[in-house]
């Protein structure tokens, strides 16, 4: 799971897309991604699952098992 620091937020698979429970997500913190708050943005960005660190679209490419894509 991203580096959360808090319990709120939602928990989404960065595989399937899909919403897991917080137990799931405990389970697999590398495939696992915190959402928190709307999208306020414009555009496409890519996050990694694994840091929680904003990544390129080629790196998201590459690693699209551990990479979520946020749509503005």
């Amino acid at each position: 799971m991203a580096r959360s620091g808090g319990s709120k937020g939602s928990t989404r698979s960065a595989i399937t897309g899909r919403y897991v429970s917080k137990a799931t997500a405990a389970r697999h913190p590398r495939t696992t991604v915190v959402e928190r708050g709307g999208n306020k943005g414009s555009g496409t960005s890519y996050r990694s699952a694994i840091s929680g660190k904003y990544v390129t679209k080629g790196t998201a490419q590459r690693h699209p098992n551990t990479t979520v894509t946020e749509n503005g």
